[in-house]
């Protein structure tokens, strides 16, 4: 069994049955349930975990509600948010009172407000607001190495050492960019760009007009970990279900680099871990 099939058994093993768990939740009763609220840049993924940190509910919804990690349109943010935990307390036959939620690296001074209060709003009471990549590895229990959540805005980084955050960084680079290159380059709209490149039938072909915008997301992973002790990079996020990103990144950064089956949804389970966490 290779390094990633090792490092990454646990996680996929919960992302399959979180998968499982959206098309059919698990309606058994739990003292209490946590969950995780992801406000991504072009998709919003509510995750529930049981008493016993077991997916048994969840969904997601592409939404235009936050840009560059940051929330823009405050209002719809609430709206969206409230209606997911509404359509999944009623497949539950419960209700959801307490979330976590998650922030890209280092914004914690600018953004964490509207975050805690998209979620306050919709109705759960937060109980923790750790930065992504963070989250993430609540799932992927990396002890030594560089977590990277690539998502739709920007890109965010997390050192590790023995276990431990050492650093975390931020950048304005991510799927939105990938995007827009799509778009100019098939003379397409925005909105068939995203769509187009979440078919996974295109990503063959697309890995090379995309390989620029990898190689800058490369570099801002290099420079960021320039001078740590990093030995592997660990891919999470949507962007990263771009089939043959790590392979880029790895001969980019030239230190070995891996993602789980699914990386779209490690983020959003993790933060849904970290609300007991901080129970």
């Amino acid at each position: 069994m290779s390094k990633e099939e090792l490092t990454f058994k646990a996680c996929d093993r919960m992302v399959r049955e979180f998968e499982a768990v959206m098309a059919k939740p698990v309606r058994e009763p739990s003292a209490v349930y946590y969950t995780g609220v992801d406000l991504g840049t072009a998709c919003v993924v509510l995750a529930v975990l049981d008493e016993h940190l077991r997916p048994v509910a969840g969904t997601f919804r592409y939404a235009d509600v936050v840009r560059d990690g940051m929330v823009v349109d405050y209002i719809g943010a609430i709206r969206i948010v409230r209606e997911m935990k509404e359509e999944l307390e009623e497949k539950l036959g419960t209700g959801l009172f307490y979330a976590a939620a998650a922030i890209p690296p280092g914004t914690d001074a600018l953004d964490s407000g509207a975050i805690k209060n998209v979620v306050q709003g919709a109705g759960f009471e937060i109980t923790a607001l750790p930065d992504e990549p963070t989250a993430a590895n609540a799932v992927l229990k990396i002890r030594n190495g560089a977590v990277v959540d690539i998502g739709g805005g920007t890109t965010g980084i997390s050192v590790l050492k023995d276990g431990k955050v050492v650093y975390v960084a931020d950048e304005p680079t991510g799927g939105t960019h990938f995007s827009l290159v799509i778009s100019g380059a098939y003379k397409m709209s925005f909105a068939d760009a995203e769509c187009y490149k979440r078919d996974k039938k295109n990503h063959k072909e697309l890995l090379p007009v995309l390989k620029p915008v990898i190689e800058k997301v490369s570099s801002i992973i290099s420079c960021h970990i320039e001078g740590r002790e990093v030995d592997g990079i660990y891919l999470v996020g949507g962007t990263c279900c771009l089939t043959g990103i790590e392979g880029i990144i790895e001969k980019k950064t030239g230190i070995p680099t891996y993602k789980p089956g699914n990386p779209m949804f490690v983020t959003p389970l993790g933060i849904a871990m970290n609300c007991r966490a901080a129970w």
